[in-house]
C-alpha cells in the first residue's frame, strides 16, 4: 500500500475522502473515477490511499414545518471549475429532519447528513465529522431550488439541489418485507423477497464486499444486490440482503469490525432464515461478494445450516497479496511504468510494516504530507485557490488515510488467508471471476481458488 496521494480535483480528495478507496485495502465499494477501474469487482480505486466511510451518528435539529423539504433532491457541488453531483434525500421525523447524500459518480451512497437545520429560507446541513467535517449552507430560491455555500478541509465552493421528478415505484411479481435481526448488540436491518406462490422456498442471503454498504450494494448507482434478489426471486428463490453495520437501519462500528465479526452477522442472518416456515431449512445458500466471497467460507464452516456457497469474485490468496495484486492491476491500467509500480510496491510493503507494528507511522505521514503537498503545487491554479490552506489540507488529508488503515478490520484483512476455509469446506461451492477485474483479479485468484476446493 501506498500512503502517497496523488492530488486529482480537490473534490475527489476532500469530499469523497472519507468514502474513496485505498490502494492497499479493499475499504469500501467505491471507485474514484480517476481510476477508470473495471466494474467486476471494486474493493480498492487507485493508488491514491484513502480511508473507509466512517459516518457520524445522523443526529437532527428541530426544524419549521420541514414537510416541505421531504424527497428526493438532486443537483451538485462546484469546485475549481468542476461539478459533482448529488443526490440528498430528506425526510421529516417529529419536526426533525433527517437524511442521506449519494455522490453516484464516486459510488458513495447513504452517507448520512447530520445537524440539519431549516429556518426558512434557511437550509444547512453536514456530512462526515471531525477533520472531514463537510458543511452545506444555502437558502431556498424562488424556483424551489436550494442553492449555497459548500465548505470543506479548506476547500470552498457552491452546491444546488432541485426537486426531483416523481418516479412511480415498478410493481413486482413478489413480496418484500422489512426484516431485523440481532448479533450481540449489533442490530441489523433488511429486506427479504419471497417468491410467489407457496413455500417454503430456497433462500440465500447476499454478503457485500468491503466497506459499508447499504442493503442494495450501490456502485456508481447500480444496485447490483437488489439487481441479484430481483432476479432470483423471481426464479423460485427467496432473497435476504441487509444495510452493513452503521448503515441504513443497522448499528455498529463497521471500521472496528474484522471479517470475523462480520461472518457472525451473517449467522444472525442464516439463523433468521431458518427460523421461518416459509423457508426451506436444507436450502440455504450464501452469496459472497468480494470481500463477502472471503466471509461466506467462514460462515458454511460454523454453521450447518448453510447448503451452498456462490463466490462473486472471492479472495483466495492472503491480503497482502491480494492488495499487492490490485495495485500492480490498476497501475497497470492507468500506464504507469515498471519503475513506478515497484516504487509503489515498496511503499506500500512499508505501510503494511506500520500497520503490523505500529511502528513508522511518523515517517510515513511526514513523507506522505511532502507528498501531496506537492501534488497540490502541480494543480492548475485554480484548484490550487480553491484547496486554500495547503499545510492544513494535506495535513487533514493524510490523517484520514493513515486512520483508514489503522484500524483492526484491515489489521485482519492483510494476514488473513482465505484457502484453509476453502479447504475446509464441505458444501458446493460456484466461485466466478471477472477476466478484467482489478480488484480481485483472476489471473492470481483463480489457480489458488481451485487448488484449495
Amino acid at each position: 500500500m501506498s500512503i502517497k496521494m496523488r492530488v486529482v480535483v480537490p473534490i475527489l480528495l476532500v469530499l469523497l475522502l472519507a468514502v474513496a478507496l485505498s490502494a492497499c485495502a479493499p475499504v469500501a465499494e467505491a471507485t474514484p473515477t480517476a481510476v477508470a477501474p473495471e466494474a467486476t469487482s471494486t474493493e480498492v480505486a487507485a493508488t491514491a490511499t484513502a480511508v473507509p466511510t466512517v459516518v457520524p451518528t445522523a443526529t437532527a435539529v428541530e426544524a419549521v414545518d420541514a414537510s416541505s423539504l421531504e424527497g428526493r433532491w438532486e443537483g451538485a457541488i462546484s469546485v475549481a471549475g468542476q461539478e459533482i453531483a448529488i443526490v440528498v434525500n430528506l425526510r421529516a421525523e417529529d419536526g426533525e429532519v433527517k437524511g442521506t447524500m449519494d455522490v453516484p459518480q464516486q459510488g458513495a451512497m447513504d452517507i448520512p447528513l447530520a445537524n440539519f437545520t431549516y429556518q426558512p429560507p434557511a437550509v444547512r446541513f453536514e456530512a462526515f465529522s471531525g477533520e472531514r467535517l463537510a458543511v452545506f449552507e444555502g437558502e431556498e430560491q424562488a424556483d424551489g431550488a436550494i442553492s449555497g455555500s459548500y465548505t470543506q478541509t479548506g476547500v470552498t465552493g457552491t452546491f444546488t439541489l432541485s426537486p426531483a421528478a416523481a418516479v412511480a415505484e415498478v410493481p413486482v411479481p413478489y413480496a418484500q418485507e422489512e426484516v431485523a435481526f440481532d448479533n450481540g448488540d449489533v442490530h441489523l436491518e433488511g429486506t427479504l423477497t419471497l417468491p410467489e406462490g407457496e413455500g417454503p422456498y430456497p433462500a440465500v442471503v447476499l454478503i457485500s464486499g468491503s466497506g459499508a454498504q447499504n442493503r442494495d450494494e450501490d456502485i456508481f448507482g447500480f444496485k447490483l444486490f437488489a439487481q441479484i434478489a430481483d432476479h432470483l426471486t423471481r426464479n423460485g428463490i427467496a432473497v435476504l440482503r441487509y444495510d452493513d453495520r452503521g448503515v441504513g437501519g443497522s448499528t455498529g462500528d463497521l471500521t472496528q469490525a474484522t471479517s470475523e465479526d462480520l461472518a457472525g452477522d451473517v449467522l444472525a442472518a442464516v439463523d433468521l432464515l431458518a427460523g421461518r416456515a416459509d423457508i426451506l431449512p436444507q436450502g440455504i445458500g450464501l452469496i459472497g461478494h468480494s470481500e463477502g466471497g472471503m466471509v461466506a467460507p467462514m460462515v458454511a464452516n460454523r454453521s450447518d445450516r448453510v447448503s451452498y456457497l456462490v463466490l462473486l469474485a472471492g479472495p483466495a490468496t492472503p491480503g497482502y497479496e491480494v492488495l499487492s495484486d490490485q495495485l500492480v492491476a490498476i497501475m497497470k491500467v492507468q500506464g504507469a511504468t515498471e519503475e513506478q509500480i515497484q516504487e509503489a510496491l515498496a511503499q506500500q510493503q512499508t505501510t503494511f510494516a506500520a500497520v503490523r507494528t505500529g511502528e513508522g507511522w511518523e515517517e510515513i505521514r511526514a513523507q506522505a504530507i511532502e507528498e501531496v503537498k506537492a501534488g497540490v503545487e502541480a494543480l492548475p491554479e485554480e484548484q490550487r485557490k480553491a484547496i486554500g490552506d495547503v499545510d492544513q489540507f494535506a495535513q487533514s488529508s493524510v490523517d484520514a488515510q493513515i486512520s483508514g488503515v489503522d484500524t483492526p478490520w484491515f489489521r485482519f484483512f492483510l494476514d488473513y488467508d482465505p484457502r484453509p476455509a476453502l479447504v475446509a469446506l464441505k458444501v458446493p461451492v460456484l466461485a466466478i471471476f471477472g477476466e478484467l477485474d482489478v480488484q480481485v483479479p483472476a489471473e492470481t485468484n483463480v489457480e489458488p481458488m481451485r487448488a484449495a476446493l
